[in-house]
This record gives structure tokens, C-alpha cells and sequence, in this order.
């Protein structure tokens, strides 16, 4: 088996070779000096000669399960039996007996949180997929905070929603979505909106939007910022930008500065994710355009000194097609259905 793995591993590569015979990659590296043959398997462990028997183990757990003990912990168990003349084993031997039948845990009543699914979403054009998100301005003294309410289309990056308020209310965060979406002409199942699990983004009167809009709500998992990358790179730029300023005097002063940025960002920024190209460029459908002009432009520089450009005619850097929140992984193979039968027979 292991020069099977050994053979198939020259072609499909080893991990695969070893995942599809399952073969462990480390008895193929033991055996790669040897015979070739799998080590013998381990000689079965001898019982300790102080080990309980199955009726003194079931003994034991019928005492720790019985109606006065069921909710004590064993070391109150122990010390009770003690008391009544009664020695059972260790505190650790009951742990053990209890663990093998699976009754060790938490006795409180406590939240168990659930196993929250990473959210895959994907974008192939405008107004498909929006992220949203809320940060913090420093307002004119310690304290003092104002929150900038941020909807931003995924694929475009194109800003096409905002306020800034002295408070964080569902009320605006409703208001804000309801206006956005009708700005734009959000038809039913046509959107999915993102957001982490903030206690406005949570709200049950944001969900009743959606619900009445048709649109797709999704959230991502509980303190992992990864699962809403395109909001926070967008609050990135915004508070590094050289117009930002260290407070805000007032609510009208964040407003003023706010506006011209938000038209700097959509009309004149070129963003890096987008070949270069500005959000609006993208969100209304300018860039087959642009990129085609550019493009004039190159072919023009190469044909005046082609002895500039030594591995190729230059190029306009592509527009992504796909944009992803959370793209999936490529899974490694399992079973024998990704190698052609004919070569895993060789192998074998």
C-alpha cells in the first residue's frame, strides 16, 4: 500500500495519493526506509491489575446518578460517602467513570451558543450584494462620539448610502436602508444586505424592513471582523484619509466635511480592488469604456517604443468579475472519483 501511495503520489501529488488509499502521510515517510509494508499494529494494552471491574464501574455511576447524588458534584459525593462510612474510589476515578459514559459537563443552566455557519456570499454586478456598518467619529471632547452609518455595494465599492447622527437608533438604521433602496430601485429578491451582529443590525424592526422589501438579510459570525471585510477596509480609508480631522467641532461640522468626501470616494478615487477604476465608473457601467480608452493609450505607448516593454504589450489591469465575502475553499479529494480508475489501478 504504501508504494501505491508511493506511485499515485508522483501524479496527483502525495496528500491526495495518501488521503484517497488512506494511507497516513507519516506511515508512508516510516515506511519509505523499511519494507514497504504498514508497521504491525500496536500490541492491545494490558489491563491494570488495579483497574475497576465493569460491576464495581457500574456500581460507581449508579451511586453518582442516583436521585441524592444526581446533581452533586463528586467531590460533595465523596465527602458525603465518607461521612456514612462508605469509600467508593478517588474523586478522579468517579470523573473518569462518568466521562466514559459521557456525563461529564456543565451542570448549570447556561447559554449554549450555537455553531454559527461562515456566510459565503457572492457578487456578479451592482445592487446584487451590500455591506453595511456603523463606526465611531470623535465628537469635540472626551466622550463625546458621533456614528457614521455607512451602505456600501460590494462589487462597485460604490457608497450608496450614509448619515451620521449624534446616537445609534434602528429608527435611522431603517430609515437610512428604506431610502437606499428606494434611491435605487431595489426589486424583490434581488438584493442580500450584510452586516456583522451588531444590536441595530439585529433589530427586529431592520429584519421587518427586509422582509416587507423582499430582501435577503445575512450576518456574520460573533467577533470575527473578517466576515464584513468590505465596510471596515471602507472605514480604513474614510479615517486615514488626509482631509480627516483629529474631532469634529459638531454635528453639522462632521456632516460638511462628510459630503465632498463621499463624492471624492465614489467619483475620484481609483480603487486599487477594481483595476483602478473609481466605484461609480463601476456601478453605473463606465468601465468597458474607460478600460478601452486606457487601453488606446497603451497600445499607443507600445507602438512608439516597444523596446520599453520587454515581456509584453502593457495591459489594463482587469475588473474582477466574481467578488466573494468568504470564498469558498477548494476541498482535498476523499474519494477515488478525482483520479482516473485506470491509473488508480496501476497503483494498486
Amino acid at each position: 500500500m504504501i508504494a501505491a501511495a508511493e506511485q499515485l503520489g508522483q501524479r496527483v501529488g502525495l496528500a491526495r495519493a495518501c488521503a484517497v488509499l488512506q494511507v497516513p502521510r507519516s506511515t508512508l515517510y516510516r515506511g519509505r526506509s523499511g519494507s514497504g509494508k504498514l508497521p504491525a499494529p500496536p500490541a492491545p494494552r494490558p489491563t491494570p491489575p488495579r483497574a475497576f471491574s465493569a460491576a464495581q464501574q457500574e456500581e460507581i455511576r449508579r451511586q453518582l446518578d442516583s436521585p441524592r447524588f444526581q446533581d452533586q458534584a463528586p467531590r460533595q459525593v465523596w465527602a458525603r460517602l465518607l461521612e456514612e462510612g462508605v469509600y467508593l474510589c478517588s474523586v478522579r476515578s468517579m470523573y473518569r467513570v462518568l466521562a466514559a459514559c459521557d456525563q461529564v459537563r456543565e451542570r448549570r443552566h447556561q447559554r449554549r451558543h450555537p455553531a454559527y455557519t461562515k456566510p459565503e456570499l457572492l457578487a456578479t454586478r451592482p445592487n446584487e450584494l451590500w455591506s453595511w456598518d456603523v463606526t465611531q467619529l470623535r465628537g469635540p471632547a472626551a466622550g463625546i462620539w458621533f456614528y457614521l452609518y455607512v451602505l456600501l455595494d460590494v462589487f462597485s465599492r460604490f457608497v450608496v448610502g450614509w448619515l451620521i447622527a449624534a446616537r445609534q437608533t434602528q429608527e435611522l438604521a431603517t430609515e437610512l436602508l428604506r431610502t437606499t433602496c428606494q434611491r435605487y430601485g431595489v426589486g424583490p429578491q434581488q438584493l442580500t444586505v450584510h452586516a456583522d451582529r451588531g444590536a441595530i443590525q439585529q433589530a427586529q424592526s431592520v429584519s421587518a424592513l427586509f422582509v416587507t422589501l423582499g430582501v435577503s438579510e445575512s450576518h456574520g459570525r460573533p467577533r470575527v471582523s473578517n466576515d464584513n471585510p468590505y465596510s471596515e477596509a471602507q472605514f480604513k480609508t474614510t479615517k486615514y484619509h488626509a482631509s480627516y480631522p483629529e474631532r469634529f467641532g459638531s454635528l453639522p461640522d462632521a456632516r460638511a466635511w462628510a459630503r465632498p468626501f463621499f463624492d471624492w470616494y465614489n467619483h475620484e478615487h481609483y480603487h486599487t480592488g477594481l483595476g483602478l477604476l473609481t466605484p461609480a465608473m463601476v456601478h453605473f457601467g463606465r468601465a468597458p469604456q474607460v478600460q478601452a480608452q486606457r487601453q488606446q493609450v497603451l497600445d499607443a505607448a507600445y507602438a512608439s517604443h516597444p523596446e520599453r516593454f520587454v515581456r509584453r504589450p502593457p495591459r489594463v489591469l482587469p475588473l474582477p468579475e466574481q467578488v466573494w465575502i468568504n470564498r469558498p475553499a477548494l476541498e482535498t479529494p476523499t474519494d477515488t472519483s478525482v483520479i482516473p480508475q485506470d491509473e488508480l489501478s496501476q497503483t494498486c
